[in-house]
């Protein structure tokens, strides 16, 4: 990465709950597969601990705590919508609501407001957050591949951002949903694809 890239490029961590990763969490007997497998966690906190050497500025974008009643009368509900509403997903103030005990935001970092569907810019202040921070250039891992990260990356691009996708920083439900964000749809319409290892050569 060219040395003034540096201050204007943010990593954009999506929904590193523990109901995503860790066990024990709602979703993890569904999620473990490709997270284990795909090396997540240890390669997201490698990102997180790099960016922060390279004052690279860190952003959260976790989806709504849920609460009851959240969803009883939307117009539509999508099916994640409904996963949400039957298992409780990242409720509030519960344990699986919480970021993974190694990603927590430390002090510098920002967290944006709570995206209620899939992308982390809809109805939040990621973009205004990004805007006044000057950041062009963004770099997404995270949480779940084929809907929060696809529609998170897909909407910067449509906003004008530089998106960087880390392939093996990401998870799903299954590798299919990893191999069609990854090999069939980001290529389509995303900027760079790029490993843990190949990002963090480019900061050097």
């Amino acid at each position: 990465m060219e040395s003034h890239l540096s201050n204007k490029t943010a990593l954009i961590l999506i929904d590193p709950f523990n109901d995503f990763l860790s066990e024990g969490g709602k979703l993890w007997e569904t999620t473990k597969q490709t997270v284990i497998e795909n090396n997540v966690i240890p390669n997201l906190i490698k990102l997180v601990s790099e960016c922060r050497k390279n004052k690279i500025q860190i952003i959260y974008a976790p989806h709504r705590k849920t609460q009851k009643g959240d969803y009883l009368n939307w117009k539509f509900l999508s099916p994640s919508h409904q996963g949400s509403f039957n298992l409780s997903l990242f409720e509030k103030d519960s344990w699986g609501g919480e970021f993974h005990p190694d990603l927590q935001p430390q002090q510098e970092d920002l967290i944006a407001q709570n995206h209620w569907t899939a992308s982390g810019f809809a109805n939040t202040d990621l973009d205004f957050l990004l805007k006044q921070h000057g950041i062009t250039h963004i770099v997404l891992a995270g949480m779940r591949a084929n809907t929060c990260i696809d529609s998170t990356a897909r909407y910067g691009v449509e906003l004008g951002y530089h998106v960087t996708l880390i392939k093996d920083g990401i998870g799903a439900f299954n590798w299919e949903e990893i191999k069609a964000t990854v090999e069939t749809n980001f290529p389509n319409y995303g900027h760079k694809l790029l490993s843990t290892n190949e990002f963090i050569k480019d900061l050097k």
